[in-house]
């Protein structure tokens, strides 16, 4: 019965989308090609496989205690997939290279290789998903306040061999799955109080960038991240907006919209136009940031929903690559995984719903009240009940019916962890 009322909910919004000349058989479609990249320390609160992992650093911050987190490389997998299945779709999982397979030997940052990954490539295989990969700078004897941009050459020159060589891996996980995998590159440096040579700092942050990339690739795709500010790096950021920009404009790199990154204020949508005249694509980090970046579960709010749509009216889905960037340690792991990855999706769907041609026109004619009433009329068009179609034709719980089966995963395996 709960099929039947679905597929006419879906036969009723197929009728009223196409009175604007949106064809949701179309839409579906393009929801299939959407594919998420899942970031893995959402599983486990950033903590890695390293033998000695030991406090977050590196203005990072997980709140909560929440019972059941992953322990080792196992349980992380099994939680991955269990958050997988409740997830409409086939995904990406995004890995830091403090998640190498490491076997419990120590293995300092500036000797991993694509062996310590091997098996998450098996793996990846295997269950039909592929990776994406970054560096870590953080949490680590050497990160301190500076890694990248450290006038302490015996220190810079670690991280530029852990950077080298997280491209290395990136590039043999891209050959493997025949696919390029995307490596993001961000980093912490910054200073928590007034900071006289900033200049210096940049200068030297730019030269490493430069020996790092030096080496070209065919089967990974750099991107830089930026930020406005760490936790106790509040004065000062080496990789600012205007760094990182600067820098993927001069040398074509991927740019990182981490939407947690700005200011409150600023409109994370807003720059996908300007950055996409000036840069091949875009990456995506999708949170949640309340107030400032607290990395809270992403929801189906205003700027994510803005950023989605945003990337659709530029017409940039084959630009841009969408991975979410949360770790919520207050509430159920697997849920947090499953709400933000809906919700990143319900966001995506609903861009695609828009009656874009429609609004173009008005827009390009000068009928700004006709602009806004269509805008305000898509808002209460029935997106839900095509979104409840995705979840059906994907074989994944609809609606609230994934609730219990996180109840239960919990029950049996993370409660008992």
């Amino acid at each position: 019965m709960e099929t039947e009322k679905i597929l006419a909910a879906y036969e009723i919004a197929r009728e009223r989308y196409a009175e604007f000349g949106i064809d949701t058989e179309k839409v579906l479609e393009q929801m299939d090609g959407f594919h998420l990249s899942l970031h893995c320390w959402q599983a486990d609160d950033v903590v890695g496989f390293e033998p000695k992992a030991g406090a977050l650093s590196g203005g990072i911050q997980t709140t909560g205690n929440y019972p059941g987190r992953a322990r080792n490389i196992e349980e992380l997998r099994a939680d991955i997939l269990k958050a997988l299945s409740l997830i409409p779709g086939t995904h990406r999982l995004n890995l830091h290279a403090i998640y190498g397979d490491f076997q419990g030997k120590s293995v300092d940052r500036d000797e991993i290789t694509i062996e310590h990954f091997q098996s998450w490539i098996d793996w990846a295989l295997a269950n039909g998903i592929k990776l994406d990969f970054n560096s870590s700078s953080f949490s680590h004897p050497k990160s301190g306040n500076l890694s990248l941009s450290n006038p302490n050459e015996k220190i810079r020159r670690f991280w530029i061999e852990h950077t080298r060589r997280c491209r290395a891996i990136a590039e043999e996980i891209g050959k493997a799955q025949g696919d390029p995998c995307i490596f993001n590159l961000w980093v912490h440096d910054g200073s928590k109080d007034i900071t006289v040579n900033r200049y210096n700092y940049r200068r030297i942050f730019k030269e490493s960038l430069d020996e790092i990339f030096a080496v070209k690739y065919d089967n990974m795709k750099d991107c830089l991240e930026s930020k406005t500010f760490g936790i106790g790096l509040e004065s000062f950021t080496t990789g600012s907006l205007e760094f990182i920009v600067g820098y993927c404009v001069e040398n074509k790199k991927i740019y990182t919209i981490d939407t947690g990154h700005y200011h409150p204020l600023e409109d994370a949508a807003d720059k996908v136009s300007s950055m996409l005249l000036y840069i091949p694509e875009l990456m995506l980090h999708v949170t949640r940031g309340v107030r400032w970046d607290s990395d809270h579960v992403t929801i189906m709010e205003d700027p994510t929903l803005n950023l989605c749509k945003e990337i659709v009216r530029a017409d940039a889905l084959d630009r841009v690559h969408f991975g979410l960037d949360y770790f919520d340690a207050s509430i159920n792991r697997i849920g947090a995984y499953v709400i933000g990855a809906r919700a990143a999706q319900q966001s995506m769907l609903c861009a695609l719903l828009e009656p874009v041609e429609s609004l173009r026109d008005y827009e390009e004619n000068g009928h700004g009240f006709q602009r806004l009433a269509m805008l305000e009329i898509s808002k209460s068009l029935p997106w839900n009940a095509v979104w409840d179609m995705y979840c059906l034709r994907s074989g994944v719980p609809v609606c609230d019916k994934y609730i219990p089966v996180i109840e239960q995963y919990e029950a049996q395996v993370t409660s008992k962890r």
